[in-house]
């Protein structure tokens, strides 16, 4: 129900903080994530994302210290879908697990290819590996 709201929310105009932040949820992510099985996940992202903030942009944005950040937002990544550059939301761990499930069905206008990761455990190791890659110092 939740996921269909979101939806509805976005088809009819940009989502708004209230909406997202309701939708993510201020609780934790229902499964505890491990940051090493998530690298291995994060294998496939890589091809279009980089969780190293000196890596820059790919295909698609940069992900270091995704969680925090208005999504649609981030200087010098000129590619966004329409769905993304209208966006009012704050990616959050919740938010961030739950597009993942399925991102083209939450998200029908983005330009994102990807099938997403639709096993629970596998999205809360990702989670967990983008936590970390975001706080891990440079070399």
């Amino acid at each position: 129900m939740r996921v269909l709201l979101l939806f509805f929310t976005l088809t009819l105009g940009a989502i708004s903080a209230a909406a997202a932040q309701e939708f993510a949820g201020a609780g934790q992510l229902p499964l505890t994530g491990d940051p090493e099985r998530g690298r291995l996940v994060f294998g496939a992202c890589r091809t279009c994302h980089y969780p190293e903030a000196f890596m820059g942009h790919n295909n698609g944005p940069n992900l270091h210290r995704i969680f925090g950040k208005v999504a649609g937002k981030q200087r010098g990544f000129d590619y966004y879908s329409e769905t993304f550059k209208n966006a009012q939301f704050v990616w959050t761990p919740q938010l961030m697990f739950a597009w993942l499930e399925n991102p083209m069905a939450m998200f029908p206008g983005s330009s994102m290819m990807s099938l997403g990761v639709p096993d629970a455990q596998r999205r809360a190791d990702l989670i967990a590996f983008l936590q970390r890659a975001s706080v891990r110092e440079a070399p």
